[in-house]
């Protein structure tokens, strides 16, 4: 796992950026932004963070750009975890 990926999960409003993308598929900045009460420019870097590690795609559709998780690094993520669990069982 990259440094990147660490960094992205260790704040709290990305995680929960993550479960909202989890339960919707997809949403736009403002609809995310919704959930938050930090400004526009924050809630960029917090997508920007999220977007360098992987976490998020974003697709522009018309004047929007709607943002959806990448669940290949989620199932890359769990074959991580599944081989740390056998390494300490051996």
């Amino acid at each position: 796992m990259s440094d990147s990926f660490f960094k992205a999960i260790a704040d709290p409003s990305r995680r929960k950026i993550l479960l909202l993308l989890q339960k919707h598929s997809k949403l736009n900045a403002g609809e995310i932004a919704a959930h938050f009460q930090f400004s526009k420019a924050a809630l960029s870097d917090h997508l920007k963070i999220l977007r360098s590690a992987g976490l998020i795609t974003a697709l522009k559709s018309g004047q929007f750009i709607y943002y959806s998780l990448n669940t290949s690094v989620f199932q890359d993520i769990i074959s991580w975890i599944t081989d740390l669990i056998k390494k300490d069982e051996v």
